[in-house]
């Protein structure tokens, strides 16, 4: 068989391995096909996706280069070889390679939204808010798009983050979610919270963990309650939660329709670092008054506003409530105020989120 027929043979098995997420024999195949047919830019194309599948990104990056060099009008190239980049974390160089992918194909809609996504994560507000739009007339998901804007350019945010976008971040991120998070940005929301709930060692028959996670808060309580139920929008982190064996109920759904059909009697209601998902709290604050156990605990954090801000949806992509919104939400839905407390939540860049720890009954 000549060369370059026996690349093409190879290339096509290559492919069919990857389909079939048998990526080991598809970089195998797509390598040989490249020894056959150097320069074949579809081939480096296809070695650099499967690459970047296997986590090898700084492989697959010259590869990719390469492919967009040979081929500068290829939209496809320049967007694999930005993602690649991502994952070696070259933002700078990222936000270049989607930049070019944009040009040479102005219609590439899940180029914009990156390339928005990396713009707002950079800062760059008015450009993201320019690149979102983009996205959003090609046709992108306006609930998610409709968020993303809002973030960045001070409209009007919806009432909750869009499901898709917090499901598919804590299904991607559950793995690595605790080292992540406490290791590296020292969170510190759970701890804060419970302290003094655990303290004299109290005994709760019943505790509702709103937003459970990977079962951080599950893992403190557990031994102070009878039974803990949580409940979270990813499978992902519930199935890390079930490791625990801390709960006694775990259930996969959204936070207040969960509120709205439960049963009540919980003496302790926890929702830490949950709001920065939800915008509008009142049905949720109406909600938990209404489950809650007569002398029962309503515990939660949010993260705080800028200054003289009562409410917003933050270029972070998370929602921020001041002491003031809170204190007058927790008088019209029923609450006192047992106490509060200014303390970080996490840090980020280094640097502490500012955040308000929150114990009504």
């Amino acid at each position: 068989m000549e060369p370059l027929a026996q690349a093409r043979t190879l290339f096509l098995e290559g492919l069919d391995h990857f389909k079939a997420s048998r990526l080991a024999d598809a970089r195998g195949c797509f390598e040989q096909a490249l020894a056959l047919a150097p320069g074949r830019v579809s081939v480096m194309v296809n070695l650099g996706i499967t690459l970047c599948h296997l986590g090898q990104f700084a492989a697959a990056e010259p590869l990719l280069r390469d492919a967009t060099a040979a081929e500068p009008q290829d939209a496809a190239a320049w967007a694999h070889l930005a993602r690649c980049r991502v994952g070696l974390g070259q933002i700078d160089a990222a936000i270049t390679a989607f930049t070019h992918a944009t040009e040479a194909d102005p219609t590439l809609e899940p180029a914009w939204s990156a390339l928005g996504g990396l713009l707002r994560e950079t800062g760059r507000l008015a450009e993201a808010a320019q690149a979102f739009r983009r996205a959003q007339a090609l046709g992108a998901d306006p609930q998610l798009l409709g968020y993303y804007l809002a973030a960045v350019d001070g409209g009007t945010p919806p009432p909750s983050a869009p499901r898709r976008y917090v499901e598919g971040l804590f299904d991607e991120y559950a793995a690595e979610f605790g080292e992540h998070l406490v290791a590296q940005l020292r969170y510190q929301a759970p701890q804060t919270l419970l302290a003094p709930l655990i303290r004299g060692a109290p005994r709760y028959r019943q505790v509702l963990d709103l937003g459970c996670g990977s079962g951080l808060c599950g893992s403190i309580v557990q031994p102070f309650a009878d039974a803990i139920d949580g409940v979270d929008l990813s499978r992902a982190m519930l199935a890390q939660a079930a490791r625990l064996g801390a709960y006694r109920d775990l259930v996969h759904q959204d936070i207040a329709a969960f509120l709205a059909s439960a049963s009540p009697g919980y003496e302790l209601v926890l929702a830490a670092d949950v709001f920065i998902y939800v915008g509008e709290l009142e049905a949720i604050f109406a909600a938990v008054r209404r489950l809650l156990a007569p002398g029962g605990c309503f515990a939660f954090s949010v993260e705080l506003p800028p200054e003289g801000t009562d409410t917003c949806l933050m270029p972070s992509l998370r929602y921020a409530h001041s002491e003031a919104f809170v204190r007058q939400l927790a008088g019209r839905t029923g609450f006192r105020v047992r106490d509060s407390l200014h303390a970080p939540l996490r840090e980020e860049q280094r640097r502490p989120v500012p955040g308000l720890y929150v114990w009504l009954d």
